[in-house]
């Protein structure tokens, strides 16, 4: 039978016709989460005037092993600006040099006051039993919990209250801006941005009571008191890894308006100073805050893998083939992330490293899973947590 080279031409253009048509569609989709992106960027409200209220402020530190932190944390907090201010710092049980360095830090300043914390007691995660014990003491119409390796501007209270106000809210959380030295960090650290930014609708979340629709950061926690006791505080999350999400939705459970707002301009959180202490930290709560779902794994990973991973070798075929239009969906990708990484005050060549960081975030939720399965437990701050 003789070949029909008419019949293979009109193959062949029915296959570059199919491909074109999906890659359109796969631009298009790119196009489609750019411009959610670019949404969610505008309507984060940020922390940008000044309430001039005269009620009492408590903010409120835990800190375990955390002596490298320490002078910088007491370095910015006596710069803060509001007057009617208490600062309680608690030393959950260090082994270090934490509780002397806070004394020393500190010095006369009358506002500071250091406890000790109690032994861990049976069922409650240590940061959490830890807050709670602080709230215990605080005596402030507004409580506001912050990680030792936090920095804030000096009228960061001033702008918090005016926007708790202003949205008639009861918590108030946000992503500081990440300043990331190990290469883990650059890679896994700034993805939380990308998250919130992307996949979470500010409107849904700031404006609705919706559990579902909820995140927050244990770094920066303004709350009402009112709220926080109504809840039980912290007791209501006392065996939580993810204990700042789960207590957001707990306020919202209860009918507690919370609002996440871009707080980079005001608030920096140096959060791991090495590879190792970047991969467990993310490991103890991705799997968790992802529901233990491995079916939920799975799709993430099948959608970070076909949109922002497969951009990159599409990319280099586009290249030695010369088909630009396979360019185009890792330059959408790089421009999604630069917006992302711009509005979030993070390094300006982070997006150079999106799809790097993909296959390592998805080793990372199939690795934490796994220790979720086996029972292994997750390691952090010298303690156990299963």
């Amino acid at each position: 039978m003789p070949f029909d080279w008419k019949d293979d031409h009109q193959r062949k253009n029915g296959m570059v016709e199919r491909q074109v048509i999906m890659m359109i569609w796969y631009i298009g989709i790119l196009t489609g989460f750019l411009f959610i992106t670019l949404l969610n960027i505008v309507t984060m409200p940020k922390l940008n005037r000044m309430d001039e209220s005269q009620e009492l402020v408590s903010v409120l530190v835990p800190l375990r092993n955390e002596e490298r932190n320490v002078a910088g944390l007491i370095e910015s907090l006596k710069k803060i600006s509001y007057k009617q201010i208490e600062i309680i710092l608690m030393d959950d049980q260090s082994s270090d040099e934490t509780h002397s360095l806070l004394h020393k830090s500190i010095e006369e300043d009358a506002r500071f006051t250091v406890m000790k914390g109690k032994h861990l007691e049976r069922g409650w995660i240590g940061k959490v039993h830890a807050c709670q014990q602080l709230s215990k003491q605080a005596a402030g119409r507004y409580l506001l919990f912050l990680d030792a390796d936090v920095r804030v501007e000096a009228d960061i209270v001033q702008k918090s209250i005016f926007l708790l106000k202003k949205f008639d809210s009861n918590l108030l959380t946000g992503f500081a801006r990440f300043p990331v030295s190990p290469f883990l960090a650059k890679l896994l650290v700034p993805m939380q941005h990308f998250f919130v930014f992307f996949h979470l609708p500010n409107v849904i979340s700031n404006y609705t009571c919706k559990p579902s629709f909820t995140a927050a950061h244990g770094g920066f926690l303004f709350f009402e008191r009112g709220a926080y006791d109504a809840i039980a505080g912290h007791a209501s999350v006392k065996n939580s890894l993810l204990d700042d999400v789960h207590i957001a939705r707990a306020m919202k459970k209860r009918g507690f308006k919370v609002t996440i707002a871009n707080i980079t301009e005001s608030v920096t959180c140096h959060m791991y100073h090495s590879n190792r202490e970047v991969w467990n930290g993310f490991l103890k709560n991705i799997y968790i805050g992802l529901g233990r779902s491995p079916s939920l794994v799975l799709f993430i990973s099948l959608f970070y893998g076909i949109f922002y991973f497969l951009p990159l070798p599409l990319a280099f075929g586009g290249l030695v083939y010369g088909t630009w239009m396979w360019l185009v969906p890792l330059l959408l990708v790089s421009l999604q992330t630069i917006c992302i990484d711009l509005a979030a005050r993070q390094e300006k060549s982070h997006f150079l490293l999106i799809t790097i960081a993909v296959p390592v975030f998805i080793s990372l939720m199939f690795s934490s899973m796994l220790k979720s399965i086996k029972g292994q437990g997750y390691e952090w701050k010298g303690r156990i947590y299963k």
